[in-house]
């Protein structure tokens, strides 16, 4: 195998990898909203909010008393 062909299996195997890290999830509020976020949000930080970013990118901070579930997408 040259060169070539281990450097383009290698790239390759890395971004399989790498689209397997991302895990899609709804967060869902007490008063029924919910967003759907692009990985796993952060857990309580220490001023008691959870911070994740929606689909579209937008930066979300919410206060962990009024989260009602976190759960994986299917």
């Amino acid at each position: 195998m040259n060169v070539k062909n281990l450097g383009l299996l290698l790239a390759s195997v890395a971004a399989l990898a790498l689209t397997g890290c991302a895990s899609p999830t709804v967060v869902t509020l007490q008063n029924g909203t919910q967003y759907l976020t692009r990985d796993q949000p952060k857990t309580k930080t220490a001023d008691g909010f959870y911070e994740f970013q929606d689909i579209s990118g937008k930066t979300i901070r919410v206060k962990a008393d009024d989260v009602a579930t976190v759960r994986q997408e299917q």
